[in-house]
């Protein structure tokens, strides 16, 4: 299928659906639920990480890339996934972290037992002369970004947790080792790879301090370097770029369109599409993520259609999405989930869902399941969630303020179990589930929303249109309605028609005049979530709304 028609799901294996009961999901749990997935109508099965890990960082700090976590499974379950998924024309993309492995890999604990071939697989630098640490680079988990090696005088640098270690990609062996995983499950019968913080493996041999410590000049130290575009294309001839019609999506923080553009463009031979995050930041306060504030319309209007139009532009390719694990609930954050449960996904839904690139449609979300409301910092797993929270306390933030915070901004909001039925843990697990169970699972489950509800159904007539519709697959886009603060509006042209889609991101209701170029035309409404039937020169919009209708021009 060509890559504008394919709809991916994202599941978060860990949370999916657990078959023995030990409180993790497991790979059989997901083979259990592939007819339901097939009935959503998705192609491809994006898979968070099931590799061997302590799970540090849950199963981003990787101990052996080429094998099964034992509580997720074996090899023999993911060989009988890839065969049995197949059997309903849905692919497996799996999860590669490239930019660092878990300390306790095999190569990071080489390196420590002085094996000079596997430290240089790891950046590793002695302090300045000075004695401090060998740059003043933070770390995305908070804290310096180096930590001692072993008994040493050297550090090795850790972008991220202290037990990630970052891979020294200008080592060709490292390069070649990790081509080597790659190629392992391609034979497998992978059909897509989501690369991990992949714009960031591209630090200088040489590293030097930021001038402005933990501030977006330091990140242009390591992000977007020339030598990563290098590195992707080799990787793409050594490897995946052998397949026709594979699908790989690089996640790319704070990049930029331009570097979209050549991450995606086909031409230069990299990825077929990439994740950028700054559409979901604009509730960041300052710029900062621990904060708690509403978010900027206006902003998330310019910012979408500042990457429709560029990206467009330059032929690059998105990635559609409002919600991922690294994220709250996209439902939750912009709308109103005890109001208008049913109007606030489905219109969050069809604006992300009809953009040009391909959407990603994270697990729960085609039935609405929302952040939990969890009340003790306990209840949390995520370390970054922790880490923050007591950096926050260290700030002078009272307990009740940082746990606001936490509340809105932690990646466990997005992580808590799948929530199949009004069973005992949701029908997740009939053990202790890894996290807490969102309270609301009596009402918002599977089992309810197939028999009663109207998401899931509205889920599936939008990725059905997709397929259907040429337009909305390979349409042009053009934003509209840019600064109305409270509509969303944009086209997609396609040869001799248009498709107009327009969204009201709030619960107020609100009319506006229909803009001019599609004043006295005729259309035919292709979906809606509300009680628009046709387009006059003042329309008015419900609640939360959201409607597509097609003209021919």
């Amino acid at each position: 299928m060509e890559l504008a028609k394919k709809v991916i799901y994202q599941l978060y294996t860990k949370s999916f659906n657990d078959t023995d009961g030990n409180g993790l999901g497991d790979l059989k749990g997901v083979i259990e639920k592939l007819d339901y997935l097939q009935k959503l109508g998705i192609d491809m099965i994006w898979m968070n990480p099931f590799y061997p890990s302590p799970q540090n960082d849950n199963g981003y700090d990787i101990s052996d890339y080429v094998d099964i976590d034992p509580s997720f499974g074996t090899m023999a379950d993911f060989e009988e996934l890839i065969e049995e998924a197949g059997k309903r024309n849905i692919e497996i993309m799996m999860d590669m972290v490239l930019n660092h492995t878990s300390t306790e890999h095999e190569w990071f604990q080489k390196a420590l037992a002085g094996d000079k071939y596997y430290q240089d697989f790891y950046y590793l630098r002695p302090a300045k002369a000075d004695g401090s640490l060998p740059t003043n680079w933070h770390s995305k988990f908070g804290g310096p970004a180096w930590e001692p090696f072993g008994e040493t005088d050297l550090y090795y640098l850790r972008l991220y947790d202290v037990t990630q270690a970052d891979l020294n990609w200008h080592n060709p062996e490292v390069r070649k080792a990790l081509h080597e995983v790659v190629n392992f499950w391609l034979d497998k019968g992978v059909k897509g790879f989501r690369f991990d913080v992949l714009n960031v493996i591209g630090k200088d041999e040489v590293m030097i301090d930021s001038e402005v410590p933990n501030s977006t000049q330091e990140k242009l130290l390591y992000t977007d370097t020339p030598i990563v575009h290098e590195w992707i294309q080799e990787m793409n001839a050594a490897t995946f770029g052998q397949q026709a019609g594979f699908t790989t999506v690089g996640e790319m923080s704070s990049t930029s369109v331009e570097q979209g553009i050549l991450y995606t463009n086909p031409e230069e031979k990299e990825l077929s599409m990439i994740f950028n995050f700054h559409h979901l930041k604009v509730d960041y306060e300052n710029g900062e993520k621990w904060s708690k504030t509403p978010f900027d319309f206006l902003e998330l209007k310019a910012i979408l259609n500042e990457w429709q139009t560029g990206m467009s532009n330059g032929n690059g390719w998105n990635a559609l999405f409002l919600n991922n694990h690294d994220q709250p609930r996209a439902n939750s954050r912009f709308g109103d989930v005890v109001n208008y449960p049913f109007e606030t996904q489905s219109m969050l839904g069809q604006t992300i869902q009809f953009l040009r690139g391909t959407p990603y449609i994270y697990q729960g979300e085609e039935i609405g399941m929302t952040d939990p409301d969890y009340t003790s910092i306990d209840q949390y797993n995520d370390i970054e969630t922790h880490n923050n929270y007591q950096i926050m306390l260290d700030k002078g933030y009272s307990e009740a303020k940082a746990f606001e915070i936490i509340l809105a901004k932690s990646r466990d909001n997005s992580r808590t179990p799948m929530q199949w039925d009004d069973s005992e843990n949701a029908g997740f697990t009939t053990g202790k589930p890894w996290l807490k169970v969102a309270d609301n699972y009596k009402t918002i489950n599977v089992k309810n929303e197939l028999e009663n509800g109207r998401i899931f159904p509205y889920y599936q007539a939008l990725i059905r249109l997709r397929k259907e519709y040429e337009i909305i697959a390979s349409g042009t886009y053009r934003g509209l309605l840019l600064e109305h603060p409270q509509i969303m509006g944009y086209v997609r042209e396609l040869d001799k028609q248009q498709l107009l889609v327009m969204s009201n991101f709030y619960g107020e209701t609100i009319s506006l005049e229909l803009p001019e170029e599609f004043k006295g035309r005729t259309a035919d409404k292709l979906i809606g979530n509300g009680p628009m039937e046709a387009l006059k020169d003042e329309i008015t919009f419900a609640p939360y709304e959201t409607v597509a209708f097609l003209f021919d021009k």
